[in-house]
Parts: C-alpha cells; structure tokens; sequence
C-alpha cells in the first residue's frame, strides 16, 4: 500500500497507520492470505479491524458480511479495544468517544472500554472452550506494561425529530480475560441472530500470535468450511482422517478433556482449602480477641488437646482464656494479642490466673500453664522479632511463652508434637524446629521449662 501524501485527510491517513501493524505479520506461515483496500472481501473467511460505518470500507464490510451469509457461514470478526499510543484514549471514529469503544454494524449498543492503570491484574475465566482459553493463554502473557482495557456493554442513543430514543444493547458478551473486579478485558461478542461472532482484545498485541490462533483455533471452531475450502494443511475433514490421525486426534481431545477436569477439580480443592485456613491463619497472625483464641484452639484440638473456652464457661475473665486436657495434664492458655512489643502486664494476668485457678476449679489442678501471644501484630511476620520477650525475662518464668506465628508454623505444618511439647513446657522430641519462620529471623526452641503445681520451676 502506497503512504498517503501529504493533502490526504485525517481519516485516510489514521487507517494508512493502523492498516501498518498488520504488514510485518507471516500471513503465507499460517496459510492466510490478506485482502486490503481495493480487493473483494467477500470470500474472505474473518475481518480485523473492519473500517464499517461509512465509504469504501462500510462496502467492503458489507461484501465481507454478505458473502459470510450466502455461504451460511458465520462471519468472525477480531477488534482490538482502545489506542495503545494516545495519551488522551480517544477511539478515532465518526463518533469522537474519549476512552476505547467498538461498534457493531446492523445491531444496536457497543462494547465501551475504560483504560486501566498500569499493573492491573487479569485472569482466565474457568470452563472456557478450547479456542477462547487459547486466545485468553495467549493474551496473558503480553508484556507486562502491555495496557487493558475494562469493557462494558453500552445502549445506542437514537437521535430523530422527535427526540432521542435509547436502544438496549443487542446480542450476548461472554469475557474471557477479566480484571481483578470481574470486568471483561478480552470477551466474545455474539450478535443476537448468531450471524457475527466479534473477539474483543486489546490494543498492543502480536499479531502473528493472533493470526496463528485464527488459523488453528478459531476458524475451525467457528467457520471450518474456511479451511477446507483452500485445503488448509491446518485442517483435515475427519472423514479423510487415516485411523493414525483419528486415534491421536481423538487422544488429544481426550487429554485436553481431562485436563479441564482435574484444573477444574484442583481449583475446587484449592478454594476450599483456602476457606478452610484462612480464618486461622489470620486469626494467628493478625488477630486479637475472640478472634485470636478461636484459632489458638483450633491448632489445639488439631494437637490432641481437650479445649473448653473459659470465658464461655465461666463467664468473663474470671480465669485465662482456654483450658487445654492432653494424657493427663491440665494447662491454662493465655491467648494476648499486642500490636506492639508484648508487655510485661500478660505475664502478671496468667500468673494471677494461676494463683485463682483453685478457688474456681479445687478438683481440677492445673498441672501447667502457657501465655501465646501474638506480638507486633500490625507488622508483617517476617518483620516482627522471633521471640515474644527477651530470654531473660522468659527464663525467669514458671511457664513457657509461645508466639502464635510459631504456632502457625506448626499448625501449617502439621508438626503436632511441637505443639503439644510448646504448651505443655516440654522439649521437643525432635529438637528445634526444621525451618525458621521467615528468612533471617532467628530459629527459637520450644518451651524449655515447665510449670509446677507448687510454684516451682524445673527443666523437662
């Protein structure tokens, strides 16, 4: 195609520049043969970027359209969303719309796209079919600074004589990438008679990735006859098929069919795993109050204990937190939470408790007791300090004090037995632990001390 010289108008030399992204594409690699201005559309097999709302390229599109019709074919059309290198994201149309937009010729409404920030994340909707999870595989890995578009379905306003008339948006958008808030950034737009099939992309792609998804997804998805009316190397009638060929072909569907299946059933698995943890999780890590206790006790009851919620109980604060029964040992847990370094004042509340403990249960001894406290809490884990106090406060105390991240680890771990020697003032069976909660941060020991009825303390 010859540049436009210089008296050209706007419109001729924006498709001059738009038509340019497609020349450096392998159209003879994938078999594909491009039809530009001034060559008949109406054999073609799918349209990229139709110019069709007015001159030669609402003719040509219409050609194209037609020609799809008469051959009982739907017509595929790829659109790209907004402007990569307009600073302002102003579409370059008749209709002068700021942000991206696609319209669609002969069907009321239009695909509006607003401009995300940069980083914004998007991901594949589950359950796809095989040639839009490819198209959304393939748009995926875009470079990073790679801009998307958030798409939403618009109604067309109608201007006459006797006032504006709005038009609801016809046909049916199904997303295929989406934006962290469920918006499409890629979809597939389908007209309401099933006549026009639209895929909606960004602007900023590689083309030949496009136009190989095309040839090997999409057009035997959507418009096979295409293909097999130029004897495509990409397409093979299945009644020509070698039994070779039908037996591989077949294997192949087979193992996409299982995939999607155990994709599908792992994600389940995943969810609900993660449903499951995170209340404890977050109850370890950041949390305080009831919060906090109710994951302390489930890592608890995880590690063999009997747990009874005092508070509950016996109502108030009359005693520490939990009660903790394991092969013969009774515990009082403390459960604090401090957002900034622990205070001494934790201490001194499970001392008082233990020293009340007989008034409120004479036949039932606390043969131990433990603080878990969940220190500097507004700070991530890998930031805070490994131990809650300093060895030396801890040494000098009748009873261990457990951080709830250590307890966490364990927890996420299943390392019961580090569980159970922690709460109980034991050595672990197994030494320190295997891996440090964070990088950097000092490997600390279980509980070495325990806790004796008389008040006094003595080595495991």
């Amino acid at each position: 195609m010859e540049e436009p010289g210089p008296q050209t108008n706007d419109y001729i030399r924006d498709r001059f520049a738009a038509s340019a992204k497609y020349a450096g594409i392998s159209w003879t690699e994938y078999g594909a043969e491009p039809r530009w201005l001034g060559m008949d559309t109406s054999t073609c097999a799918a349209a990229i970027n139709p110019s069709h709302f007015s001159g030669d390229g609402a003719d040509k599109y219409d050609r194209f359209l037609s020609g799809a019709a008469s051959r009982g074919e739907p017509a595929l059309i790829i659109a790209t969303m907004g402007t990569a290198d307009d600073d302002e994201d102003r579409v370059r149309s008749i209709f002068g719309q700021p942000r991206g937009r696609v319209d669609f010729r002969h069907f009321t409404g239009a695909i509006v796209g607003e401009r995300l920030l940069a980083g914004a994340e998007v991901s594949l909707i589950p359950g796809l079919d095989a040639a839009d999870r490819d198209l959304g595989l393939r748009l995926l890995n875009r470079p990073p600074g790679a801009p998307w578009w958030a798409m939403t379905v618009q109604a067309t306003a109608m201007e006459s004589s006797r006032g504006a008339t709005v038009r609801g948006p016809e046909g049916e958008l199904v997303p295929i990438l989406v934006d962290s808030l469920g918006e499409p950034v890629v979809a597939r737009w389908t007209s309401s008679d099933g006549q026009q099939i639209w895929y909606v992309i960004p602007d900023s792609v590689d083309w030949d990735q496009v136009v190989d998804w095309l040839v090997q997804r999409a057009l035997p998805e959507h418009v096979p006859a295409a293909l097999r009316r130029v004897r495509s190397r990409h397409h093979v009638d299945p009644a020509l098929e070698t039994s070779a060929e039908t037996q591989a072909r077949s294997s192949l569907k087979e193992l996409e069919r299982r995939y999607l299946e155990d994709k599908a059933r792992l994600e389940k698995e995943l969810e609900q795993a993660r449903q499951e943890a995170e209340p404890v999780r977050a109850g370890l890590l950041y949390g305080s109050g009831s919060e906090l206790e109710g994951a302390v006790a489930v890592v608890l009851r995880a590690a063999g204990f009997a747990v009874t919620d005092l508070d509950e109980e016996l109502g108030g604060t009359l005693s520490a937190d939990l009660l903790a029964v394991l092969n013969g040992s009774t515990c009082l847990v403390e459960v604090k939470a401090a957002a900034g370094a622990a205070g001494e004042k934790l201490i001194s509340q499970l001392q008082r408790h233990l020293e009340k403990w007989p008034q409120l249960r004479p036949g039932q001894p606390a043969t131990c007791a433990a603080l878990i406290v969940n220190h500097q809490h507004r700070l991530h884990p890998a930031e805070r300090p490994a131990e809650v106090y300093q060895r030396r406060v801890v040494d000098a105390l009748p009873f261990p004090v457990i951080a709830s991240g250590d307890q966490f680890h364990w927890w996420r771990t299943q390392d019961w037995s580090a569980v159970q020697a922690a709460v109980l003032g034991q050595a672990h069976p197994g030494g320190e632990r295997d891996e440090p909660p964070a990088a950097g941060r000092e490997t600390p020991a279980v509980g070495r001390r325990r806790w004796l009825p008389w008040g006094k303390a003595g080595t495991a």
